[in-house]
């Protein structure tokens, strides 16, 4: 095997861990002498080993002049586990081939500075592009302190998300709904608008079992609109929920015990300021999603939130499903509504996009340049 060959085992462990290492980054480490294949790890969890120290510390033979194939540069600084070049450094390995380069100012570039200060060969770049794009979550955020947001919709082929009933149930085949599962299991936020909770009561959940409990429910609700009763509220309790909502609902005697019930319920209520619309203050909100510890976000919102975030700059990546029907009606929602632009040069452009067929729908994946 060549060392791309292993590049892309230790990729395929790192992703293992997909949902499960926010908000820290996935990475997978191989281990290597003469051919032979020491030793592998991957970091399961926040809080538990890197990688690096799984793969060495899962071993009780000798390593010394190994080579080792890590995803991301080797961390050098005490978090919630000790740096991993030390114990590189310990057990004696003797070059380090490295996929992606650590944007976290802890580390960015230290971490292969101390390996070659320790006569450690480092070889940097190994399948870069294929790692970087597994930690566009964590790297995005390091940048901008604010969540990767990915904008999930399924339409018809004459765009529409719902009849103009509202019916909506379902536009995308079974196994699209399906890859959404996987797509939602990938971010530790899932977001919807009020809009969408009044009009579907969802939960917004992870179905896939043994995944529950990873993920953080959002919803943006300027006014506090959100029923009592609905399936979110409900079982906050059992899942993390965030409703967002403006500063001024908290002083409205109107609602106080409202804002009681609903905080009872486990739901976190998270107040952001308010826009020249009167809604929330969408960058606000991503820069105290971010705080707590959301870096990456699923919007599943419906036409008017998809296009108020796609207007604040705030939306990264598009999964859109397409499937191959007609329904009609000047009313029926549209995937994007809002005021929209005047000019076609002024468009949102989806670049590097990719195409796949689910059955008879089309997914098109792409990023938006902002």
């Amino acid at each position: 095997m060549n060392k791309e060959e292993y590049m892309k085992m230790a990729l395929e462990l790192a992703l293992k861990a997909e949902g499960h290492t926010s908000p820290n980054p996935m990475v997978g480490c191989v281990v290597v002498r003469d051919g032979n294949i020491l030793t592998t790890g991957y970091h399961h969890q926040c809080g538990m080993y890197h990688a690096e120290r799984e793969a060495l510390t899962s071993y009780d033979g000798d390593v010394s002049g190994a080579d080792m194939y890590v995803t991301l540069e080797p961390c050098c600084h005490h978090g919630k586990t000790p740096p991993c070049t030390d114990i590189i450094i310990e057990r004696g390995i003797k070059r380090v081939f490295v996929g992606s380069m650590d944007n976290n100012p802890k580390v960015a570039g230290n971490g292969v500075r101390i390996l070659r200060e320790h006569g450690i060969e480092v070889e940097t770049g190994i399948l870069k592009d294929e790692c970087d794009k597994a930690n566009e979550v964590f790297f995005h955020g390091m940048d901008h302190k604010r969540p990767f947001v990915a904008m999930k919709y399924a339409m018809t082929i004459d765009g529409k998300i719902a009849c103009e009933t509202g019916d909506s149930q379902w536009v995308s085949c079974e196994k699209s709904r399906e890859h959404v599962q996987n797509l939602r299991k990938k971010y530790r936020g899932i977001m919807a608008g009020i809009g969408t909770v009044l009009a579907d009561n969802p939960m917004l959940t992870v179905r896939i079992p043994g995944e529950e409990g990873f993920h953080t429910r959002i919803i943006c609700d300027s006014n506090l609109r959100i029923p009592e009763d609905s399936n979110i509220v409900k079982t906050a309790d059992k899942f993390e929920t965030i409703i967002a909502c403006k500063e001024s609902v908290k002083d409205d005697k109107n609602i106080s015990d409202k804002i009681k019930k609903i905080s009872d319920s486990g739901v976190k209520l998270l107040f952001v300021g308010e826009d020249d619309n009167g809604h929330i203050k969408l960058s606000e909100l991503m820069d105290k999603l971010y705080l707590h510890g959301v870096d990456g976000i699923l919007l599943e919102g419906g036409g008017t939130l998809n296009a108020s975030m796609l207007k604040a700059g705030l939306v990264r990546k598009a999964y859109i499903f397409i499937a191959p029907k007609l329904v009609g009606g000047k009313d029926a929602k549209s995937p994007v509504e809002g005021e929209g632009i005047k000019l076609m040069k002024d468009a949102a452009v989806l670049q590097d996009i990719t195409i796949d067929k689910i059955e008879n729908d089309i997914l098109i994946t792409g990023y938006f340049n902002q």
